[in-house]
């Protein structure tokens, strides 16, 4: 059918929606964005042999819904994430406090709409995941940014502003936060400071959102425990994710959380069970892996970091600023005030190098203006190297920065 006598969907098409989404052209030569994991670092053979294993063993429970264990999600996935959590996270619960989801944004996305209608108020930090910001720009909800530390957000930022807004007669819905590895900074938010925020949350009434989903991902293997584990009153509700530690597009997350938010939840979850064989095999390959597959997988990223900042300092100088990252896959960078990032993703992106624009993971455009978020995840270390030497090409050609070649700035170090 030609274009010219296609059917008009456009009059039919609701206010509000978001933009259109642009055609899949591929991934960019120089990927640096998204939340992807180090492909070498899936555990193949294993869930091979995991897949093999449990539909030979279970296969049949396929023809029910929900596997026959209930719209919480397969029962032994969740009964290793009872364990896992208790290891880990210091998280007491049972199996029938936790949900299997598609994702961790499936859990954001049941918890907004349990919780937020248009209008309301959330308290995020301020630099934060950019997945949630949407979400909530798109809900009609406001978002208030809390500043953030060397240690995650700023308890006597946020006392402040729930302050503020008790005068003000509005309770917040509740407080976003990613205190194990925070995206996009890195930091760990210290257990004291846990300990604050949920005496404030108690104080004012407002629910503590903990997304987890980096918490595998510390160098050191050691992390405080979970904002959830250390809450007396309940006001915790707590996500994570198999995205980082096993692979991305396998789409399983969880969330804990109360019954009392759970049953709302479940309630809402209307897709007749996320998908049932990635939480087979997850299940089947975790017990007995889990525990020897992720020191294995930090180990890599480590690697590829050091990598990043290596060529960052090589091609960059001084005009790059960063801290160390205490885990994760990410490398949250300042460039000059006058750099605007915007402008230098779309530079970028035609010289085949994708980054993630500060601006879109910060409730303070300004602020971020001259930031961006690098993934190291994904590239090999060949690419990284590649990659960050063409991003200082372009940022030379658009800003003046850095002022000189990499070569010549090496020689003037050495």
């Amino acid at each position: 059918m030609s274009t010219a006598t296609a059917f008009d969907f456009t009059p039919l098409l609701p206010a509000g929606l978001p933009a259109p989404a642009a055609r899949w052209t591929g991934l960019a030569r120089y990927s640096f964005v998204g939340g992807n994991n180090d492909p070498d670092q899936v555990p193949v053979e294993g869930l091979v042999e995991a897949v093999n294993a449990v539909l030979r063993r279970e296969g049949k429970t396929l023809a029910t819904y929900g596997l026959a264990s209930g719209p919480q999600g397969y029962r032994p996935l969740r009964e290793f994430l009872t364990a896992k959590l208790k290891r880990d996270a210091g998280i007491a619960c049972a199996a029938d406090d936790i949900m299997i989801v598609s994702g961790s944004l499936q859990a954001l996305d049941l918890v907004n709409a349990t919780l937020l209608a248009p209008g309301d108020t959330v308290l995020v930090e301020q630099e934060t995941y950019q997945g949630a910001l949407s979400r909530l720009a798109r809900l009609g909800v406001k978002a208030v940014g809390i500043p953030l530390d060397g240690d995650g957000m700023r308890m006597d930022a946020l006392a402040a502003v729930l302050a503020d807004h008790k005068r003000r007669g509005v309770t917040p819905k509740y407080i976003y936060t990613i205190p194990t590895v925070q995206n996009p900074t890195g930091s760990i938010m210290p257990q004291a400071r846990r300990a604050e925020m949920l005496e404030l949350s108690r104080q004012y009434g407002v629910p503590v959102f903990e997304d987890d989903c980096y918490a595998d991902l510390v160098w050191s293997g050691e992390r405080p425990p979970a904002v959830y584990a250390m809450s007396p009153h309940g006001g915790v509700i707590h996500v994570g994710s198999f995205s980082k530690s096993i692979a991305p597009a396998l789409r399983v997350g969880f969330i804990v959380a109360p019954w009392e938010m759970m049953s709302r939840m479940l309630a809402l979850k209307t897709d007749a069970g996320s998908g049932a064989l990635e939480q087979m095999v997850l299940a089947e390959y975790c017990a007995p892996h889990f525990a020897t597959h992720v020191p294995k997988l930090t180990r890599g990223l480590r690697a590829k970091l050091d990598t990043l900042m290596e060529a960052l300092d090589e091609q960059f100088g001084t005009s790059a600023e960063f801290e160390d990252p205490k885990g994760g896959i990410f490398l949250w960078v300042k460039l000059p005030d006058h750099v605007d990032t915007l402008k230098l993703y779309q530079a970028a992106l035609a010289a085949g190098v994708a980054i993630n624009p500060g601006p879109e993971w910060s409730t303070d455009k300004g602020y971020a203006g001259c930031r961006l978020r690098l993934c190291f995840a994904s590239p090999s270390h060949a690419q990284i190297r590649e990659g960050i030497a063409a991003l200082a090409e372009v940022c030379r050609k658009q800003f003046g920065v850095p002022e000189r070649s990499a070569n010549v700035e090496k020689r003037a170090r050495s």
